[in-house]
């Protein structure tokens, strides 16, 4: 049976009247790859504060492996963390910010010394280690603060938004490689971040955060293709929210439902015959949006309401899908992608 690294129990934590995490019940298990993902202001690093032990709750218990540390100081705690902005000491070399904890603990200097190098070989930086910080890219300093931050091998590893300050192709670099770090050391991560690619491309889990409570916890393909709520549907990825008459039209009953636009098909108006497990909905297509790799199409539907659909661009080009402006359409999709959400 796998064990709990951290469980959170009845947590609240208020700044004046402002609750900023209200009741939250949660457990992340050993080894594993966990976000917390919601947009700025949900609470999510706010909670991450609180199992680092820099913020302490209002009311609730924090775990970390079936021990209490609800109390603890963060130094007294079995974790660490990553900020966005590294807090790299610029006097010291890249071996001796990474070595830096360990000198603290009075760890003798060649055991640090070789600690901080394997540490600096598991980020791939061997032979930097006489650097200076300002002599780094964004990107190495990124890997300065997590070899930093894994050389004392904690049992949990805190990640505060590490990739925000990257551009977007080292960014999606970084996710990989960090994924893969994650895998080789073993290590719990547990990542705060309001990036939905970020967090479905590295994680094991995710918990959306949604003004301080977890609106839904699960693996990437949960949260994506089965979304509890609506604003878990809107706020991780993209996706058409059907309600009220337009939905009990197109769905055969009253309710709100969620549709990813990747699962609809454009058609012909005259598209058929039907298959019985597929829904179908005609209409104009009011606005056509190029995005190289693929082309979304929004949809004025016949008996009102929109839908957007995503389509690859196989062997089309930007000329050719601007002509759909204005054309009708025959949308189509499996009713098993229509996902009810929760009144």
């Amino acid at each position: 049976m796998e064990g709990i690294a951290i469980r959170l129990q009845g947590l609240w934590k208020s700044f004046g009247q402002t609750p900023a995490v209200g009741g939250v019940d949660l457990e992340i298990r050993d080894g594993e790859f966990f976000s917390l993902l919601g947009p700025s202001g949900s609470g999510k690093t706010t909670l991450l504060r609180l199992i680092a032990g820099f913020e302490t709750p209002d009311q609730g218990r924090i775990e970390l492996a079936g021990q209490e540390v609800t109390g603890l100081a963060p130094y007294e705690r079995d974790v660490h963390t990553v900020f966005q902005d590294y807090a790299l000491f610029p006097h010291m070399t890249v071996e001796q910010n990474v070595a830096y904890g360990l000198r603290v603990r009075k760890v003798p200097k060649a055991e640090r010394l070789a600690r901080a190098r394997q540490a600096l070989a598991e980020v791939r930086l061997e032979g930097y280690g006489r650097r200076r910080p300002d002599r780094l890219s964004g990107g190495q300093r990124q890997r300065v603060a997590l070899a930093r931050a894994l050389v004392g091998r904690p049992r949990v590893l805190l990640l505060d938004e590490p990739l925000g300050a990257l551009d977007l192709k080292l960014r999606q670099q970084m996710q990989v490689e960090l994924k893969a770090l994650q895998r080789e050391v073993g290590i719990t991560f547990v990542l705060v971040t309001h990036d939905q690619e970020e967090a479905l491309t590295m994680s094991d889990r995710i918990a959306v955060v949604d003004r301080g409570r977890i609106a839904q916890a699960g693996t990437p393909a949960e949260i994506y293709e089965r979304p509890a709520t609506a604003f878990v549907a809107s706020f991780v990825g993209v996706s058409n929210l059907l309600d009220g008459e337009t939905a009990h039209r197109i769905a055969g009953s009253p309710g709100t439902y969620s549709i990813r636009p990747e699962k609809i098909r454009v058609l012909t108006e005259s598209a058929g015959p039907e298959e019985p497990e597929h829904a179908t909905a005609t209409g104009t297509v009011a606005e056509v949006v190029y995005l190289g790799d693929a082309t979304r199409f929004v949809v004025d539907l016949d008996g009102g309401g929109r839908l957007t659909a995503l389509q690859q661009n196989l062997e089309t080009s930007s000329a050719e899908v601007a002509a759909y402006r204005g054309t009708r359409v025959r949308l189509r999709w499996h009713r098993r992608h229509a996902v009810r959400l929760p009144s």
